[in-house]
Order: structure tokens, then C-alpha cells, then sequence
């Protein structure tokens, strides 16, 4: 799942001075340390959420949700007692974030109290937006939210008029956190030089891609790959498990690519694109070798894999990325 990084916008105006002073640029979170956290909403705007002069604040012992992700197991019994755990299915993530608002005068808590609140709830009819959680080294972890409820007032004596608390509960459809910068494996064939030269050579079969790929994080990652030719099969090969499959641009009616053109396949969900220069590209679903064909992740920790073309010549190239998941923030 990869997420989006919105270019970094200032927060509405409001019309009036921030309130609520001094800086910060973080919060201790519970059992996490000091972060500095962001919300990203689905239209591109950027909200800090720890920066108390802004206007609003993040209270931090309210959140919640932020640990390992919880599972459904599913089990057999066992003869002699006991059961054996068959399927573990990850489930639903809920991340509760109390949020405190404040304005100088009642018109500006009532405008940020609104921005905020569309800010969050046009996940609903936009998209999910993005909370990323930063830390003092600069690594960042991202997580993919939909407001689910909470952006409501105290309603106790006093709240509402400069300031007030929502306490929103966000739902999280992928419960693992994502490194918002992919890892990247490049391979090329370079223009080599014939024995018989001047005269050009191409391989019929070329392995250009035998390698281990090391997988950080703490979930099994499902890469895209992107393939440049020339090249007329391509063969991606999981060694450790044994699954592969097999891209053959003629399967639909395309023909061997040519240098310069490439196809992108994504494992999960399964997509494959030919770069037409349409703005989605052209579906060569059909081009994976089904129903053999096993889009195959890749687990923490090393895996070996190869990416064999055949009709391969100088400037073919495969190139895969992820983007590392964690269980917690």
C-alpha cells in the first residue's frame, strides 16, 4: 500500500493570530517516546498535529491505537488438547486521537474547529488521508485514516466558545504502518561489446536479476515491478518458495517490447500497465502467465529472487520496489 506524501502547505487561515502559544515539535506518546506527528488530508492539505501554536494541540494521554496490530486467529483443536493455530487474519485498526482546539476570540476557535473537522471527515468522501508519525532520528511511519466519529465538544460549562476537545476515533482499513520511502532494487543490461564486432548481439535468454533482496520491517511486503525492453518473456522467480510467474507481452497481441517501452506490475491488488501514454496505461492483465501465476511477496528479512528476460538487449532493465510495513508506529 503505497501512501502519499502532500507537498507541505501552510494550515488555513483563520483570520487571526495562532493561539494557545509556544512551540513545540513533538509529544511524549504513550510507550513511544517524543514524536512529531502530521496529518495529511486527502485533497493535499497538511495539518501538524504537535505544534500547540498553531491553534490546536494533540493530548497524549488520550491516544490510543498506535501498538501491534490485533488478530483473529483461527484454530484446530488437537487430539491430546490444545490447538493448533491454522490462520492468523489481521484485523481493522482503531487509532483514538484526542485533539484540543483553541482561538483568541469565539469566531476564530469556531473557524479552525470546522477546518479541522472537514479536514478529517472528507476522508469519507475523498479518500483516506495520511498520519505520519516522525521521529527524533527522522525516520517517518505512515499509516492510511478514515474518520469513523468523535469530532464533538466537551459539552461541559465553558467549552466551545475559545476552546474545546474532539476526541475522534479514526479507522484504519490496512492496520500496518508504512516507511513512506520505497526500497528499490535496479537491474540494467548494459551495452556490451560482440566478439564479432561491429556487429550488435541480443540474448535469447539473459538472468538479470539474481540477487537477495533484504525486506526491513516486520510484515510480509508486496513489491511492483517495473519492466523496460527490449525483452519478449519475463520471468520473476521467488527461490526460496519456489512461486513465480511470467509476463509475455504477446499473450496480448503486443509482441516483443521494444527499448524504451515498460510494463508495471503491481502484486496486491494485481495490476499490470503498459506505459501507452494514456493516463492509466493499457490493461495487459491478461499477459501474466494464469492461472500458474503467483504474485509473490516478499517476507522480512532476506529473500532470493531472479528476474530472467529472454530477447533482452542493452537498456533492458526490471526494477522492483516496496515500501517496508511495521506493526507499530
Amino acid at each position: 500500500m503505497p501512501l502519499i506524501a502532500a507537498p507541505v502547505i501552510a494550515p488555513p487561515d483563520t483570520g487571526e493570530p495562532p493561539a494557545g502559544g509556544g512551540g513545540g515539535g513533538g509529544i511524549i506518546l504513550p510507550d513511544l517516546g517524543r514524536a512529531a506527528v502530521t496529518y495529511y488530508d486527502p485533497v493535499g492539505g497538511v495539518w501538524p498535529l504537535t505544534t500547540p501554536s498553531l491553534g490546536w494541540k494533540t493530548l497524549a494521554e488520550g491516544v490510543s491505537g498506535l501498538g501491534a496490530t490485533a488478530y483473529e486467529l483461527t484454530t484446530d483443536p488437537r487430539a491430546r488438547g490444545g490447538v493448533t493455530l491454522r490462520h492468523a487474519q489481521a484485523q481493522a485498526r482503531q487509532i483514538v486521537w484526542p485533539l484540543q482546539v483553541r482561538g483568541d476570540s469565539h469566531m476564530g476557535f469556531v473557524t479552525r474547529w470546522r477546518q479541522l473537522a472537514s479536514a478529517f471527515t472528507r476522508t469519507l468522501r475523498d479518500g483516506p488521508g495520511v498520519l505520519e508519525i516522525a521521529r527524533p532520528d527522522g525516520s517517518r511511519r505512515q499509516i492510511s485514516v478514515l474518520y469513523q466519529e468523535g469530532w464533538e465538544g466537551r459539552g461541559a460549562a465553558g467549552s466551545g466558545w475559545i476552546v474545546d476537545t474532539a476526541v475522534m476515533t479514526l479507522l484504519c482499513e490496512d492496520p500496518y504502518w508504512v516507511d513512506p520511502v520505497p526500497v528499490v532494487v535496479h537491474r540494467e543490461q548494459a551495452a556490451g561489446s560482440s566478439f564479432f564486432t561491429p556487429y550488435p548481439t541480443v540474448s535469447s535468454s539473459q538472468v538479470l536479476g539474481a540477487t537477495t533482496v533484504t525486506v526491513p520491517g516486520d510484515v510480509t511486503v508486496w513489491p511492483t515491478w517495473t519492466i523496460t525492453g527490449p525483452a519478449s518473456l519475463i520471468t520473476f522467480t521467488h527461490q526460496g518458495t519456489g512461486e513465480a510467474f511470467t509476463l509475455n507481452p504477446s499473450a496480448v497481441g503486443h509482441g516483443a517490447l521494444l527499448a524504451g517501452e515498460t510494463v508495471t506490475v503491481r502484486t496486491d491488488p494485481p495490476r499490470v500497465r503498459y506505459q501507452d501514454g494514456s493516463p492509466d496505461g493499457s490493461n495487459w492483465i491478461g499477459a501474466l502467465n494464469w492461472p500458474s501465476a503467483a504474485l509473490w511477496g516478499l517476507a522480512p528479512g532476506d529473500n532470493p529472487v531472479t528476474f530472467q528476460l529472454s530477447g533482452s538487449g542493452p537498456g533492458s532493465a526490471v526494477d522492483l520496489s516496496f515500501y517496508p510495513r511495521y506493526e507499530t508506529a
